[in-house]
Formats: structure tokens, sequence, C-alpha cells
């Protein structure tokens, strides 16, 4: 089915699924068994009505007992020390119990003033240990690190968490702002249907719920064809509820269970997604018949969905703060453009293609003195005039933007080939005068997972899910691409810089200097960011697994040692990958000081440095006689150690190993040339060279980071130059590093005004 509409359609959400108490429920599913003590003194208060099944004891009379006696011997004192120590949300596998009456996995957390213990049957094939998981899990962390772009990201994750449990099909769910949902990433067998780029309404998933997924990031239904064990005693007039939004086994809504049946699956699994404190999307695992992963399995896949958070939140930032940057460059061009001119309109309207490159539009106008330019492809000048007037009439803010300017001025429908998006900024505080960015109207389809327009139920009528899921496309029209945050933030701080110009031109400069601290300060954001997500996680398992390498040394064969050695060894080299991202940054925001170098005697210092590397070979060495250029020492240094490191270490395989320096005048720079025969590089891989952690060949073959030649291009850049490279696998490669024959000095800092 079909339909259009305009923009966005409001979707029909149920106030009675939203008002659900679901993390209250008083029952469980019934592939385990669940105990409440006290947390005072174990003494048993609550439990499923089977439990008794697994205690060998009729509830009544095990009511008031303590854990100690409910669980005799070596178990039950292990089970209460796990009981004691029980945290307050993450709930924790304290171990499988072998009782008389079978084999459960036992998991434990604390609701309230209560401890819950929760006997989960052990699924058919058995309850697999860390050790046997590690493994696949470290592969699939590996792949995670590995994806160049958030599509890739996520498909990962599907391939691997469905590798990981088994079930028929694993989706990537992610949440916009109105909390729709679109499957971004699938992995499947042929027993469930794809629902790849479906979009489902956010009254499939309730606000209450949301809630809770961000609270607990792992839930499971095993057969959604269950019937629910309620909790004994029932709870008492003037008694509190028993939470159990942190139970395995907690069971879940009725009208969920037959959302389940319609869908067409038996179990399902999901791993909460989330973006700092911010529910971002779950992954979620279908199957056509019942299935239990083990609580270790889906400890592990708890594991992967932070993995992805975290690595999501590095890429996502860091094409965040990269497209900040660009944008700041364009800013910075435009402000001297305008500063250049007689007139700052001027300026403007001679950078045109910057002017548009900064809002990544296909036309802008800039009203200012009651004079209007036109750029590019813009609604004629009436209609300009009558969308600035608007934006006056409705005092606007400052920066405005929308990607559907016919649902702020109607009338505007005429010219949504040019102007269906608009963002605009102010840049008088005395007279209506705009810069407006203009984007085209994108016509799109929405393909959704049953019409989103159907009530969840229907007025004054009890509540029941969707049941059908054929595909609903929608039409979406007279709407443009949104306007990305870094955008809006760029227009905002060029007004500012627009309106100091005019203002208050003689402080122009200092204005572009305060525009290129904020650039550097989201970088300095970021990399903090980076090492809090993910240097702690890396400390925690060096020290608990150096601490378990202390203890149980002796208790641990060759084997058992070695998997303690490698997580060691690979926390390590996360933590120096994460280091040479800080370094990264830094360099970005370094102060440089320019001074004549003489770079025949950098060459032989470096050299110098370098000679433990080079010990034992017989390296062919032709240095020839070099230019002095104009450069940071420290950092000049830093790339030529670069270079020559990387000649070295790439020449290792090679008996008649040669590296020649080089350098050579051009008409307004000096070239200086790295060379050597070493295994060299594919070409069609050379743009993936210079980007940060990026390595053409496999770690085991030749050791490093693959962060030194990103750090050497911005260096490199810096100094207002570039790099560029030329290889041949197995033939060598060349290196060419051109700086410009002069530096521009830094602005004397002004007088202070007496």
């Amino acid at each position: 089915m079909t339909t259009t509409v305009s923009n966005d359609s409001p979707f029909h959400d149920s106030e009675a699924c939203a008002r659900e108490p679901i993390h209250i429920p008083e029952s469980v599913q019934p592939h385990g068994h669940l105990l409440v003590f006290d947390r005072t003194d174990l003494r048993l208060l609550r439990a499923s009505a089977r439990a008794g099944e697994a205690l060998g004891v009729e509830l009544e009379r095990a009511f008031g007992q303590p854990a100690e006696r409910l669980f005799a011997g070596e178990i039950g004192a292990e089970l209460c020390r796990g009981l004691r120590q029980a945290p307050a949300r993450e709930p924790v596998q304290l171990g499988v119990a072998h009782l008389p009456t079978g084999s459960f996995q036992t998991i434990a957390h604390r609701s309230g003033d209560a401890v819950v213990l929760e006997l989960e049957d052990v699924p058919p094939e058995g309850a697999r240990t860390l050790e046997s998981l590690y493994p696949h899990l470290r592969e699939s962390i590996h792949s995670l690190q590995s994806a160049t772009d958030l599509g890739d990201l996520m498909a990962r994750t599907a391939v691997a968490v469905r590798a990981l449990t088994g079930f028929d099909r694993v989706m990537v769910y992610r949440f916009d702002a109105q909390w729709n949902g679109t499957v971004i990433a699938e992995d499947r067998n042929d027993r469930l249907p794809s629902y790849l780029d479906l979009r489902f309404p956010a009254s499939d998933i309730p606000e209450q719920a949301r809630r809770l997924y961000a609270l607990n990031r792992l839930r499971l239904i095993a057969d959604a064809r269950y019937a629910p064990v309620p909790i004994l005693p029932a709870v008492g007039e003037g008694d509190a509820p028993l939470d159990l939004g942190f139970s395995v086994l907690r069971s879940v809504a009725p009208v969920h269970r037959e959302y389940m049946r319609n869908m067409g699956t038996a179990s399902s699994m999901s791993i909460s997604v989330m973006d700092g404190e911010r529910l971002w999307g779950l992954i979620s695992c279908h199957h056509a018949g019942p299935r239990q992963p083990a609580f270790s399995v889906r400890a592990s896949c708890d594991l992967l969905g932070q993995v992805l958070s975290i690595q999501m939140s590095a890429l996502d930032r860091g094409e965040a703060a990269e497209h900040r940057i660009r944008l700041k460059r364009i800013e910075a061009r435009l402000l001297a453009h305008m500063a250049a001119a007689e007139h700052f309109v001027t300026g403007l309207v001679e950078a045109s293609d910057d002017l548009l490159t900064l809002g990544d539009a296909e036309g802008a106008a800039i009203l200012f003195e009651d004079r209007c330019h036109l750029i590019g492809r813009t609604p004629p000048e009436a209609m300009v005039r009558r969308i600035a007037r608007h934006l006056s009439e409705q005092g606007e803010d400052e920066v405005f933007a929308t990607e559907s300017l016919v649902s702020l001025l109607p009338e505007a429908e005429a010219c949504t080939d040019t102007a269906s998006g608009l963002l605009a900024i102010s840049i008088s505080q005395l007279h209506p005068s705009y810069v407006l960015w203009f984007r085209p109207e994108v016509v799109r389809t929405v393909k959704w997972g049953g019409d989103p327009h159907k009530p969840a139920a229907p007025a004054g009528g009890p509540l029941s899910p969707r049941r059908s899921f054929e595909t609903w496309k929608e039409t979406v029209r007279l709407q443009a691409l949104p306007w990305r945050a870094g955008e809006i933030e760029t227009a905002r701080d060029f007004r500012s810089a627009i309106v100091g110009i005019v203002l208050r031109k003689a402080e122009e400069m200092a204005a572009l200097n305060v525009e290129l601290q904020r650039s550097n300060s989201e970088l300095a954001a970021f990399s903090y960011s980076v090492s809090h997500d993910l240097r702690a996680p890396f400390r925690h398992v060096t020290s608990y697994a150096e601490l378990l390498r202390a203890r149980a040394a002796s208790k641990l064969d060759t084997r058992e040692r070695h998997y303690l050695d490698t997580i060691i060894d690979a926390a390590a080299s996360a933590g120096q990958l994460v280091d040479g991202l800080l370094q990264f940054s830094h360099l970005g925001r370094a102060a440089l000081t320019f001074v004549d170098i003489d770079m025949n005697r950098l060459v032989v210092e470096v050299r110098r440095l370098l000679a433990p590397e080079a010990e034992g070979r017989a390296i062919r060495w032709t240095v020839e006689d070099l230019p002095h250029v104009q450069g940071d020492p420290t950092m000049i240094r830093l790339v030529m150690q670069n270079l020559l490191s990387n000649a070295i270490k790439y020449t290792r395989n090679r008996a008649d190993a040669a590296i020649r320096v080089g350098g050579r005048p051009t008409h307004d720079a000096f070239e200086i040339v790295v060379e050597d025969n070493g295994t060299g590089f594919d070409m069609a891989y050379g743009n993936k060279l210079f980007g940060v952690f990026q390595r053409l060949h496999r770690e085991e073959e030749f050791e490093g980071i693959g962060i030194g030649l990103a750090n050497v291009r911005r260096i490199v850049e810096r100094h207002g130059g570039s790099i560029r490279a030329e290889g041949k696998l197995e033939h060598g490669a060349t290196f060419t590093v051109s700086l410009p024959r002069s530096q521009p000095r830094p602005p004397p800092s002004p007088e202070p005004k007496v």
C-alpha cells in the first residue's frame, strides 16, 4: 500500500499501554524460578509459584526460612555469599548450581530492600563458559573496531550477534527524534522475513518500555506462548509491589506476547544500544521457535552492545568533529574574503561557492540595507523578501532552520523545487537583514512495517497490538534534507562573526581566533570522550586479569595462563590505540613555533635515534643534499621520524634494503622525498593510507597502531603543506612532503587599552 503526506504525520499511541506498569508484573516466565530474600537476614519472602520444585520443599514451608537452610552444603554457602554481594542494578551470574532437583543458572540482583535470586533452567545446549565464548567474542569485538563507518558497524554487529546466539534474525533498530524506529541492519536465515529498511511507529515501543530498555540493557522472551507464573505470596494491602525491572525472568505484557505472535516470532531477545544516557536503538533478535541462550551468551551480547555504543559514539563524534572543522575552514575563508572586501556583502558574493558549501545548499540570499543578492538556485526575489519579512514578523531566533518551509509559509509551496528547506541567520540587531540558505524538495519513500496511521486500539476499546506487518509505503513530499547540527552551529557562529564585522570591524581577527579556539575545543572534547569511554574498560580488563594471574597462577595450566596473557596483551594494545588517538588530536591543537631548520642535520639526528631499529641489518642509505625549511622543529622531526621508521620497518624482509632521502625545490615550496624498496602497497587502497588507525598490512607482519602517517599528514597540513604517497606491492613506496618556502607569522598581540 502507498500513501502520500506532506510531512511526518502524527501516529496514534496507546495511552493504556503507556500506563501499564510493566516493571511490576507480579509474574515470571516459566523457564526458571524466582526467589526473593530479605536483604538483612536472607529470609525467603516471596517466590514464583513453581519454585518449590527447585527447592524440593513446599513453598508454604519455605517462606520465612533463611537461604542457608534452603540451599544446604557448599552450594548454599556460595549462593549466600553471592546474595550478600548482589549489585543494585545489573544482574550477575553466581554460577551453575547443581541442586538435587536439577541444575540451574543462578542470577542475582538487589531490588529495594530485597535480594532477588533467579534459578534459570540450563538451556539444551548447556551453560557455556566465558572461556569457551572468549575467542568468538574477541573476533567480534575486533570486527566492530574495524568498521569504517556507521553502516558497516551496524551490519557487522548484526552478523556477530546472530553468530553468537543462533537466532534466525538479528536486526539493528534505530530510533529517530519522534521515537519511530527503522531497521538499519539485518542478518538472517530464510525462516523469518526481512525487515531491513522498514520503519515502525513509536507506538510499537511505548515510552515506559523505552525507559525500561534504557535501565536494563538486555531482555529475553524464551517462548512467547508461555503462561505467566505468579509470584507468591500475593502483595497485601500496603505492601510495595516488587520491582522486577532488572529481572531476567520478568514476565512481559500480554499485548507484547500477542504482538510477537502476530509477527510470527516465538522467541526474542533485545539488547539496548545507548548513546550516553539516551536510548539510541536496539539489537533485536527473533526466532521462529522457542530459544533460550545461556546467560553467559546473553552477557556476551550485552558486552557487544556496549562496544557498539562506544564505537558508534567514537565514529559519530569523530565524523561530526571533522565536519565542523571543515565548516570552520570554510568559515575562516569567508571571513577573510569579507575582511579583504570594501564591504562584507561584496566579499560574501564574491565567495559564493564557499557560502553555498557552508550551508551545503544549492541556493543562498543576502538581504542587507534593503538590497537582495541571490546566489545559485533560489526562489524569486519577491518570495525571498516575503520569507525574510515573515521571519522578522514572527520574531524568530537569531538562527532558524526548517526542512519544511511550506509549514512555516504555505505560499512557499510554489517554489519547493528551490526552497523546501531554509536555514536563516539574522545579521543585524537594528534592521531585518538575513543570510538565507535554501535546499530543494527531496521526494522520498518511507517503508513502514504496517499501516502507521492505524490506531493501536480503538477509542475506549481494549488494548490490542496491530496484526498486519505488510509493507506500507509512504511518499514524503514538500521536505528537504534536514540540516545537520554542525551546520546550524556553524551558521550561528558565522552570524556572530558577521555581526562582529558589521559592528566592530577592528576586532575581526580576534573574532576569528575565537572561532578557531572553538574548533580546538571540539577536538579536545572528542578526545576526552574517547578517553573516558574506552580507557576505563581497558584498565578494568587489564587490572582484573593481572589480579587473577597473580592469585591463581599456580592453579592454572599452560593454556589457561596463555588465555590470561592474551587478554592482558589485547587490552594493552587497545590502550595504545587510545593513546595514539589522543596524540593525533593534540597535534592538531599544539601551537607551532616557526624557525629555520637544517634538514641535513635533522635527518642525521633522526637516523641516530632510529639506529636500534636497524641494528644488525645492512641498509643502503642514500641521503642527498637537503634544503633548509621553515617550520616547527619538534613537529618536523616527528614527520621525518615516522617516515624513516616506516622505511626501516617495511624493508625488513629485503636482503638488499635501500632507503633514499632526497630534496628538490619547486616554484613555491621545498619537497622532501623518502623512498624505499620495501613491501610497498596497492595504490587502490592509497586513500586509506593517511587515515586514523588505517593499516594496509596485517599486524602479524608489521607492528604498529596505524596512526603514524595520520600524524604526519596533520603536521604537514598545519604547516600549510601537503603529502602524497606512491607505491607498488613488493616494489617499495615513495613519500613526498611539500612545505611552503615561507610560513606566515602570527599577528602581534594588540596593545592593551588604557
